[in-house]
């Protein structure tokens, strides 16, 4: 019979792997609801009341002048912009489907386009949603001048990589813990309200209480984002390099722990899920 010949070659390999990335990471970005723009909407409102409620509060406690000189709302922005795009990653990623989810039957299918699909569904509508949020902010209220918009948007991936790595380690777990993954997850979150430094700068933190920020890479990610975007800034107590390595290291044991987790998981640990 006739059958249709197919070379099997690293490029084919690849826009194979690429085409059915591409395919689960629409359907993660549905997955919540029915139609992706809702999905978008409902991003966009959630870092609209941030951004919202940081300025309020900032304006009621008078912590303006605490802030760095520029432009307020670009500094609250920034914070915020970074925060919700490290927190998704990690929860997306952590909670992506594993070795025994119903989808992994599927022949092509498995747990690297699983947790790839969902780390890249997280950045698209994170992207997207700040986008979206910085050109209603500059033709509807105010311009709004970033000094170095190429650094600003390296430091946003690299908020948004750490929380992906961490979040790799987080899945890894999650099939020997599912509850204890889910517990972290919503400390780490919760955590990071404060500790990511979004409502405050490194150089203006005594030595003392920058111990408690320094061990954080979201910490240094969100003050470098505001070093490429603020002309007057100069982050002098943190770096890119740091969460950068993080990221690796937490990558690399997620993997790792991946690989373990997925040789020895066993769908009848779900049973009664």
């Amino acid at each position: 019979m006739f059958r249709i010949e197919q070379r099997n070659n690293a490029a084919s390999r690849a826009f194979a792997l690429a085409e059915r990335v591409f395919h689960a990471t629409v359907r993660q970005t549905r997955k919540g609801h029915g139609n992706g723009l809702i999905a978008l909407v409902m991003n966009i409102v959630q870092s609209a009341i941030f951004i919202a409620a940081f300025v309020l509060m900032f304006g009621v406690l008078g912590l303006r002048g605490a802030a760095i000189r520029g432009d307020f709302i670009l500094y609250i922005m920034s914070g915020v912009f970074l925060f919700m795009t490290h927190v998704k990653a990690l929860g997306a990623v952590a909670m992506a489907e594993g070795p025994s989810s119903p989808m992994m039957k599927h022949a092509p299918m498995n747990t690297a386009i699983s947790v790839l699909a969902a780390g890249l569904s997280s950045l698209y509508v994170q992207v997207l949603s700040a986008v979206l949020i910085l050109v209603v902010v500059h033709v509807a209220w105010r311009p709004i001048e970033i000094y170095d918009a190429g650094g600003f948007a390296l430091m946003f991936l690299l908020a948004w990589f750490t929380g992906a790595a961490i979040g790799m380690v987080l899945f890894a777990v999650k099939p020997w813990a599912s509850n204890f993954v889910g517990i972290v997850t919503s400390i780490y979150s919760r955590l990071n309200m404060i500790a990511s430094g979004k409502m405050f700068v490194a150089n203006a933190l005594p030595s003392s209480m920058l111990a408690f920020f320094d061990w954080n890479p979201l910490f240094h990610t969100i003050d470098q984002a505001r070093g490429y975007a603020f002309i007057n800034y100069n982050p002098h107590y943190t770096n890119w390099a740091y969460p950068l390595t993080i990221g690796m290291i937490f990558l690399v044991i997620g993997m790792m722990g991946e690989f373990y987790t997925r040789r020895n998981v066993s769908v009848s640990w779900f049973a009664g899920r």
